[in-house]
């Protein structure tokens, strides 16, 4: 598994973004884009730009509905026809859009109905229970899109086959810019190789839909109201993380696993890999990264290749992108029987 932060950096990054970050609701006709060297978001009433991200831009094009090639060539071929193009259409919009900013940049754009579950909120409620059970934390991380806490009950512990221990534990993340719903999610640990597998299918999620905001371009505060507001959510994130960790959830994963090992892939490995990195669409480091890990593995078989691509999400930089490739080992092992096949049997 990916190392990340610890646990004490964790909290310190989240208090810190706590401090920095301001949220804003207006209208679009509000709202300005302009570039010099990069492009910032002006709006009324607010005497500071802000910076606006890749991810706000993406956001941007797609409320718009401007091309994203487009957008992207005119970002850095003709900014100043990208000002016109947005600007122009923000003026002509009557929609109300919620601006969330952090470190004086614009770093999504979402819509004002966005219930805000923030990073601190999602600590304050889960922590202590995470503490009280007594669960390892053996990855955390903070990225600009998500976050993530992914812990180990080292008391749960199985074999899949003789010598081969796995453990249960949990994902639990949560994007504070409109990339998905707060997570709870099994994840599975192999011990001989510190691999983990997170077993989607079994993800339990809570989604960012709220009441619409009907402030006028103001500024938006977490107060008692909206904690109050909160609770109750919160308390079922908790109630799901007991239930996820239910011995009987990780003993049904445990048994798939065994099936999977008799799984054989009967076809050409290198071919058999190819089509896996098409499916999940790996780029071709990362699908020789999967055949290596295969290959050393020395497990011709689905168990095997489901380790050889969360064995391959540690190699990548990204802990965005190793965490999308645990969930990819947990899907080779959920595939159909057709699906299955269309890999195993691959030959050139």
């Amino acid at each position: 598994m990916k190392t990340g932060k610890s646990l004490v950096e964790l909290t310190a990054e989240i208090q810190r973004q706590t401090e920095s970050k301001r949220d804003f609701v207006a209208s679009t006709t509000a709202l300005t884009l302009h570039s010099n060297g990069h492009s910032e978001m002006k709006i009324d009433g607010v005497e500071s730009s802000f910076a606006v991200t890749d991810l706000a831009h993406q956001q941007i094009a797609d409320r718009l509905a401007i091309p994203q090639k487009y957008y992207n060539r005119l970002q850095k071929e003709q900014p100043a026809l990208l000002d016109t193009n947005v600007n122009t259409l923000f003026q002509a919009g009557t929609d109300r859009r919620m601006v969330r900013t952090l470190d004086g940049k614009a770093r999504a754009f979402l819509s004002d109905r966005y219930r805000r579950l923030d990073n601190f909120d999602l600590a304050e409620a889960v922590l202590p229970e995470l503490v009280e059970k007594q669960l390892h934390f053996e990855s955390c991380e903070i990225t600009d899109r998500k976050i993530y806490l992914k812990v180990i009950s080292p008391r749960t512990e199985l074999e899949v086959k003789i010598g081969d221990p796995v453990q249960a534990g949990l994902v639990i993340s949560n994007s504070e810019v409109g990339l998905g719903a707060v997570k709870v999610e099994p994840l599975i640990y192999r011990l001989v190789c510190t691999n983990g597998m997170i077993a989607s299918d079994f993800a339990q999620r809570k989604y960012h839909v709220g009441r619409a905001n009907d402030e006028e371009a103001t500024e938006l505060f977490r107060d008692e109201t909206l904690a109050a507001d909160d609770r109750a959510f919160w308390m079922k994130v908790v109630d799901t993380i007991r239930a996820a960790l239910s011995a009987d959830g990780f003993r049904r994963i445990v048994e798939r696993l065994r099936e999977a090992t008799e799984q054989r892939i009967t076809g050409n490995p290198v071919k058999s890999v190819e089509v896996l990195a098409n499916r999940f669409r790996l780029n071709k480091d990362e699908q020789s990264s999967v055949l290596q890990h295969l290959i050393e593995g020395s497990s011709l078989s689905a168990y095997g290749l489901m380790n050889a691509v969360t064995r391959a999400a540690q190699d990548v930089e990204s802990y965005d992108r190793a965490t999308e490739m645990e969930a990819y080992g947990g899907q080779v092992i959920t595939l159909s029987p057709n699906d299955w096949r269309v890999i195993a049997e691959a030959a050139y």
